[in-house]
């Protein structure tokens, strides 16, 4: 998929017109991010937004004793940084490459006043946002309303929605999450979520793989989900 394709996903750009996408698109920026490599970090003044074009990034934050908890994985479509251009404070989560990553980039300063005359484009940014915040309620519930087992489900049907890919055994979902990064992403202990995992495994739902999973059973792992 060209990058044309991949930014007209991204909601910034999925209100426009052909003509007014090609006008804004010529602002954009393109920039390659090494695996493992740091874009920004928490508490660093935000100044543009992205769109992951390839690859994945990971959003996290860390504790005052240094722990870390592992936000969201963004893939390709995927837009980030878009918060302060509406409030523009420091960064609220470090933004890392999780895999060789490329990205488009947008200066907020560029973006503003040609949000201006645009309403339109507005709403759909904010409505990105407003989703955003229902999906923090609903990690918020589930950390208080779901248990471990149920929580690695719903992630892992999170994570094959936008990751998974049909294979002949069949969903392959190549998350490229460490044991550690998928516990943090879950809110839960590796050695807890690795249990959860087995189980899975051993009940015939899902086969593990080095940083994925072959999901075998959706049905199964949806109402365990739920």
């Amino acid at each position: 998929m060209d990058t044309d394709d991949v930014l007209g996903k991204a909601p910034l750009f999925a209100a426009l017109d052909r003509e007014s996408a090609a006008a804004l698109r010529a602002g954009v920026s393109e920039m390659n991010l090494p695996k493992g490599r740091t874009l920004f970090r928490e508490g660093d003044s935000g100044d543009r937004l992205y769109v992951v074009l390839e690859g994945k990034i990971k959003l996290v934050r860390t504790s005052v004793d240094g722990r870390e908890n592992l936000l969201s994985v963004l893939g390709p479509g995927e837009m980030f940084g878009e918060l302060s251009l509406f409030d523009p404070r420091p960064r609220t989560a470090t933004a890392v490459a999780l895999t060789d990553v490329r990205l488009a980039g947008l200066g907020h300063d560029d973006l503003r006043p040609w949000l201006t005359g645009r309403p339109e484009v507005a709403l759909h940014l904010l409505r990105a946002l407003a989703q955003r915040l229902r999906r923090t309620n609903d990690v918020m519930a589930d950390l208080v309303f779901t248990d471990v087992p149920g929580r690695v489900a719903k992630a892992l049907l999170d994570l094959a929605e936008r990751f998974g890919r049909q294979s002949e055994s069949g969903l392959l979902v190549h998350h490229d999450l460490t044991q550690e990064e998928l516990a943090q992403l879950v809110g839960a202990s590796r050695e807890t979520v690795n249990k959860a995992l087995a189980d899975f495994a051993q009940r015939g739902w899902l086969r593990i793989e080095a940083k994925a999973v072959v999901i075998l059973d959706v049905e199964r792992l949806y109402n365990r989900s739920r």
